[in-house]
């Protein structure tokens, strides 16, 4: 016997499009209006994990890219910026927050005098490494309800969907 899952918010659009434009073949709108769905409601949870340490989603990324460099958690600009797929004008910026607020600091570069490298400091060392365990927890916290097989095919299917979309 199939169980009937209860519908969604997402159903509820599709039915008045069906009803509205019948011609329309709206089915596309399900899986995209799910992830978006799912986008926000996952990224509320992990902005309040973020937040209980100190930390916006962006001073997180930031600070977890440098982390899993390796030691010694030092990168140029130019990778961070491009790992993080923002622009170099917004990841100065950046830059210049996270250390006023001491996690990382800006040191010259020792094989190119005209750049800098961008370092954790001891401080922003020790708050991702807090920041990144409760992260993790909250992301198990956030999939609970899924069994590992569920799991494992969600993300086969979701990395698919990336490779399409990243041609």
């Amino acid at each position: 016997m199939t169980k009937v899952r209860p519908l969604d918010a997402v159903d509820r659009i599709l039915a008045q499009w069906h009803q509205e434009r019948p011609d329309l073949d709206v089915s596309p709108m399900g899986p995209i209006g799910r992830l978006k769905r799912c986008t926000a409601l996952i990224q509320r949870r992990l902005d309040e994990t973020f937040a209980e340490h100190g930390l916006t989603t962006w001073e997180f990324d930031v600070l977890a890219t440098l982390r899993r460099s390796g030691a010694p958690h030092c990168l140029a600009p130019t990778t961070l910026f491009a790992a993080l797929m923002v622009t170099s004008g917004t990841m100065t910026n950046r830059l210049q927050r996270l250390e006023a607020g001491g996690w990382v600091v800006r040191l010259p570069n020792p094989t190119d005098a005209r750049s800098m490298l961008v370092q954790l400091t001891d401080a922003g060392l020790a708050l991702i490494n807090r920041a990144v365990e409760a992260h993790v927890a909250n992301e198990h916290h956030v999939l609970e309800g899924l069994s590992a097989a569920d799991l494992r095919a969600l993300d086969q299917q979701l990395a698919r969907l990336l490779a399409v979309l990243e041609r």
